[in-house]
């Protein structure tokens, strides 16, 4: 366990976050809205109390069916506009001044969205979170399956929504090669947008290479198998090619047996850059301040190490270049007023320089 002092200075600690998906960032609180509206007619319980145990997932496949179901949740436009502003209210309580939020058109289409209303919501709920909260959001349009990747790759270029920075890949990655969505990438990449494909989650080395070598990833979402591959981590470092690491998420998804097992220590060993994020928070029962306190335990940071952490993220993010500096300044302004008041002794040490990029 990591001391108080710490814990409360990862709380006020000004963060980015690079890899959460939007139905999977929804509370308890909104997801219960949301069943509420739609009772009789949805397996998710309307009770936040329930919802824990709805959550308790056997195995990747079913949190997959979980996941779903609450994504049928979205049905009208104000049930979307709400869950985008209240996960920005959410963020904006854990001081997340930035944040990329992976969104998934194909299923909002699928209920009967048109594009350009589906794009329309989001971007008024984006500058409203903005607005009210002071969170930046930016958006990476994800691929949900084969059959969803035309229609994916349609809506990013043609719609090409303000906000929108990176085009994604999701869904299942056990007999679903990488390389098979290599023209939709190379189109979005064309078109300015960032590649940021998940790969190396429950699979195995190649699908990072794939990743890497097909879909030009400058990213990598997870990518936490890559450890079994020495070359694969001399090439992320050497490229500079951050993985976004969820550690609670590969846990409760079956991905790592237990924290204890997990590579984060070997792959920043490796010298290869990471970034901590939460990807389904609240179906995970976790926060993104409490994924920062297990990055904490697993790499023995101090106080240092953390904001470095933080620093990591907003240096491997697409925010602006001037974004970048500002919230950079605001977390050296933190750290600097926070630090002299922490205590210096401990079993907590600070791996300089090998947190992130």
């Amino acid at each position: 366990m990591i001391s108080p002092e710490l814990t409360r200075f990862i709380a006020g600690l000004p963060k980015a976050e690079l890899h959460i998906h939007h139905v999977g960032a929804a509370s308890p609180r909104i997801v219960a809205e949301l069943a509420a509206r739609h009772e009789g007619t949805t397996s998710v319980p309307a009770d936040p109390a329930l919802l824990g145990s709805f959550y308790d997932f056997r195995d990747f496949d079913h949190f997959i069916a979980v996941y779903q179901a609450v994504m049928d949740l979205i049905r009208k436009p104000d049930d979307l506009w709400s869950l985008i502003h209240g996960v920005g209210r959410d963020m904006a309580e854990q001081r997340i001044r930035y944040a990329e939020l992976t969104v998934t058109p194909q299923p909002h289409l699928a209920r009967g969205f048109a594009p350009e209303e589906f794009c329309e919501i989001i971007e008024d709920a984006r500058r409203r979170v903005e607005a009210d909260f002071g969170t930046v959001l930016r958006w990476c349009f994800d691929i949900p399956s084969p059959a969803a990747a035309d229609q994916t790759l349609a809506v990013a270029l043609d719609q090409r929504p303000e906000g929108l920075v990176s085009f994604g890949l999701g869904g299942p990655e056990a007999g679903v090669p990488r390389s098979r969505f290599a023209p939709h990438f190379a189109a979005a990449r064309a078109a300015g947008l960032h590649s940021v494909p998940h790969a190396g989650e429950v699979t195995d080395a190649r699908m990072v290479w794939e990743a890497v070598r097909d879909l030009g990833a400058e990213r990598i979402a997870h990518g936490i198998r890559s450890v079994e591959d020495p070359t694969l981590l001399e090439y992320l470092a050497a490229n500079e090619i951050t993985l976004e690491v969820c550690p609670t998420s590969n846990i409760s998804t079956g991905a790592v047996p237990s924290l204890a097992d997990h590579p984060l220590p070997e792959l920043v060993k490796a010298g290869v850059p990471v970034t901590i994020n939460t990807d389904d928070p609240p179906m995970f029962g976790t926060t993104l301040n409490q994924e920062y306190a297990v990055a904490t335990e697993l790499l023995s940071l101090d106080a240092d190490g953390v904001a470095d952490l933080a620093r990591s993220a907003v240096r491997a993010s697409f925010l602006s270049p001037e974004g970048k500096l500002s919230l950079l300044a605001e977390i050296d302004a933190y750290a600097a007023e926070q630090t002299p008041a922490l205590p210096t002794s401990g079993p907590l040490r600070h791996t300089r320089g090998k947190v992130g990029a």
